[in-house]
């Protein structure tokens, strides 16, 4: 299949072809994909798994046999990463990799490093990738039967006290390490202090390692990811011809071992997500590496959620489904998230308890950035959700830029909001923030930088709006000039957000956000208030 081909199927139709053509290869082979091979860590795919990273004989992956780790005893565990469950204050979800299959995973537990209980059983979740040289097979390439297999264990925890620190270990079948011991903290009851970071665009680069080192030095409550996680899946462009090295995941997730083990990272998903390998949604990886808020098992949950933290409520959201400019997944929940999303936002805003809420996704919904623009698919449906439930915060990714908007309603600012200003979303509107260069390669503007010793003389900037064709299924672009782009940053950066709740009737709340390059110098600030 050629991307050109690819261009014209959504992600479910990528995927049937790819089941049928893989599965009909096997069988002109004779034999099952892949059968009896466990794979210590995944082939180097050079090209996309549909085409493959060379001959079955050119790649030599490490065999491990089970005569080889007795017991289990040689085969380490690595890449925690832990997430809320749908109650932050009660539920934590821990997960990690091993290279091989293993016997009865689990989880211990316990209020001190020398007292953990368990074993708390953990499931077992295999992703297997088709890859080896290209074959033709009616006028099509296809993959000869070869697979690459990772192993992700995962365990929820149930009924643990709001606001406590615990302590946890990870085993199997014949290795308990409890040698190697993590810690997480659940959620306060009340209206506490709290801070949080977010950023998007992360990847396997230096940078990214300096924006993490920046998360830790904050020590979150959480870590909010905006999308475009590992670039695993480099092309972007949701297309089963693009260039994926499933590996890459496994390096992520060994280098953020020492943050995500211990900070719950609370995952929305981005277009370098979308592996039409493994589902119809594109979404059947995620699932295996991720928990999402309500997941106990591999059955699959909306990979949109909604949780409460202390007096602010979060969304995160998949634009991948009202994208028009990367249209794989356009429409794939059939109006089911917006849907979602305007209950959310009607029980969120009533909810006497929360006084804050943050949004967050992939796609910007306002960005001046050359690259990506702005999604007209995000301003259709969403926007004016944020308008009529007073948002208070918007935070993506996708553009590799720090940019940060003047309030808006409707499409327009509100008034002018430079640093350090203060802002009444209740009748300012929403602020938009993009932190969308967590360690990737960075975009550019188009017009000069705009922040706190940039010098900046342009009253107004030109930008695009990412708009689709349904008829001929195409995706195409609307220019405009705006004047809501307020503060602009051409470097990597990282959002850290201070929520100080109000301890009174009478008192206000609070949102201190900053903008830090990734050198943790303060770009941008401003303030929240209801």
């Amino acid at each position: 299949m050629t991307p050109e081909q690819a261009k014209r199927l959504s992600i479910a139709e990528q995927h049937d072809w790819f089941r049928r053509a893989t599965s009909r290869r096997s069988l002109l082979r004779g034999g099952v994909l892949g059968a009896g091979v466990l794979a210590a860590g995944p082939a180097l795919l050079s090209g996309p798994a549909e085409a493959a990273a060379g001959s079955a004989a050119k790649r030599t992956p490490m065999l491990l046999a089970s005569a080889d780790v007795p017991n289990g005893a040689g085969v380490p565990a690595f890449g925690r990463h832990i997430a809320f469950g749908a109650d932050p204050t009660s539920q934590m979800a821990v997960a990690w990799q091993v290279p091989a299959l293993v016997k009865s995973p689990f989880l211990r537990v316990g209020l001190s490093p020398f007292d953990l209980s368990g074993p708390i059983p953990a499931e077992i979740r295999t992703l297997t990738t088709p890859v080896s040289d290209t074959v033709p097979v009616d006028s099509v390439s296809i993959n000869a039967p070869s697979q690459d297999v990772q192993y992700y264990l995962h365990a929820q925890v149930d009924g643990l006290r709001a606001g406590q620190t615990y302590f946890y270990s990870i085993g199997h079948q014949g290795r308990d390490a409890l040698d190697v011991v993590g810690t997480f903290t659940t959620a306060p009851h009340g209206r506490v202090p709290f801070t949080f970071t977010a950023l998007g665009d992360h990847g396997v680069t230096y940078d990214a390692i300096a924006t993490n080192n920046l998360i830790n030095a904050y020590c979150p409550a959480f870590h909010l990811h905006a999308g475009d996680v590992s670039y695993a899946e480099s092309g972007g462009s949701g297309l089963i011809t693009d260039t994926y090295d499933p590996r890459i995941w496994d390096i992520f997730f060994t280098e953020m071992d020492g943050i995500a083990g211990h900070i719950p990272w609370q995952l929305a998903v981005g277009n370098h997500e979308l592996e039409a390998w493994y589902s119809p949604d594109g979404y059947g990886g995620q699932y295996a590496r991720w928990d999402f808020p309500g997941q106990v098992t591999s059955s699959k949950p909306p990979t949109y959620y909604s949780w409460i933290y202390g007096n602010v409520g979060f969304l995160s959201l998949d634009a991948n489904d009202v994208s028009f400019e990367i249209p794989a997944d356009l429409g794939y929940t059939d109006g089911a998230q917006t849907a979602w999303l305007k209950t959310t936002l009607a029980s969120l805003r009533g909810n006497p308890q929360v006084d804050f809420i943050v949004a967050y996704f992939h796609h910007c919904a306002y960005s001046t950035c050359t690259v990506h623009g702005c999604e007209g698919g995000v301003q259709k449906h969403w926007t004016p959700l944020f308008d009529q439930y007073s948002v208070d915060l918007v935070i993506n990714g996708h553009n590799h830029v720090f940019e940060r908007t003047d309030p808006i309603i409707n499409g327009s600012s509100t008034g002018v909001a430079p640093i350090g200003a203060t802002i009444y979303p209740a009748k300012d509107g929403t602020t938009y923030v993009c932190a969308g260069a967590g360690g990737e390669s960075l975009y550019s503007f188009s017009a000069p930088d705009s922040y706190e010793g940039a010098i900046h003389n342009v009253s107004s900037e030109a930008t695009f709006v990412n708009e689709y064709d349904f008829a001929t299924k195409t995706s195409y672009t609307v220019s405009e000039t705006v004047t809501w782009s307020r503060i602009r940053y051409t470097g990597y950066n990282l959002l850290v957000v201070d929520s100080t709740p109000g301890s009174g009737p009478h008192s206000h709340s609070t949102l201190l956000v900053r903008g830090l390059d990734e050198y943790g110098a303060e770009l941008d600030r401003f303030t929240l208030v209801r």
